[in-house]
């Protein structure tokens, strides 16, 4: 009954969400081009907006409860004796329930923006996360290692803090690679559409871009 496996389960469902979205409205681009499947062009309008705010939805709350699960996990190691009265079950709920209804409003509120200005708050947004979660995981690290150090003056080990260092300095180097090789295509995409959206080079990655989804 931990919060983090409420937050786990969240960022899988947005997960979820976000893939099966994009293969959706794939599969309905297909389908049209090639004439199988024939709609107006208010319908057509209408289930785009609706992918792209599910998509949009998706996006903001998987980056979110990324954002979170940093929060909770440096909430457990620093106030440690706190942890169960500061992240109470009602409060990882209404945490869970915010971010859910903070992404769904943006979601809503992006479709009557231009595209670009919907981009540009997405990266935003997204190298805002990147920051925090490097922020809240190197501190965590720094102050591994420290311990690790203080536990082998006590002990009079000095190869106690290097085994340590060196193995909280793959566990980050993990987390952090897996995030920026899962999200870095698609936020490199969005990037490219901002700076270079008719570059020769920027075309050839556009080519390949659900081949990276």
């Amino acid at each position: 009954h931990s919060p983090m496996y409420y937050f786990i389960c969240c960022l899988a469902v947005s997960d979820t969400l976000v893939s099966v979205s994009n293969l959706v409205e794939t599969l309905f681009m297909l389908l049209i081009e090639h004439g199988v499947l024939v709609v107006k062009y208010n319908t057509l309008k209408h289930m785009d907006n609706v992918m792209d705010m599910l998509i949009c939805s998706s996006l903001m709350s998987s980056l979110s409860f990324l954002g979170v699960i940093a929060v909770d996990r440096y909430i457990t190691i620093f106030y440690a004796l706190r942890y169960h009265s500061i992240m109470t079950l009602q409060r990882a709920v209404i945490v869970i329930v915010m971010v859910w209804l903070a992404s769904s409003i943006s979601s809503t509120l992006f479709i009557a923006y231009e595209s670009y200005a919907v981009i540009l708050c997405v990266v935003i947004f997204f190298l805002s996360m990147v920051i925090l979660i490097m922020a809240l995981y190197i501190h965590m690290f720094t102050l591994a290692h420290q311990h690790a150090r203080r536990i082998s003056s006590l002990q009079r080990k000095q190869t106690a803090p290097h085994f340590t260092s060196m193995k909280g300095a793959i566990t980050l180097t993990i987390l952090l690679g897996v995030f920026f090789v899962c999200w870095g295509p698609f936020f490199l995409h969005l990037i490219l559409i901002l700076t270079c959206p008719r570059h020769p080079a920027c075309s050839c990655y556009f080519s390949y871009f659900n081949l990276y989804l």
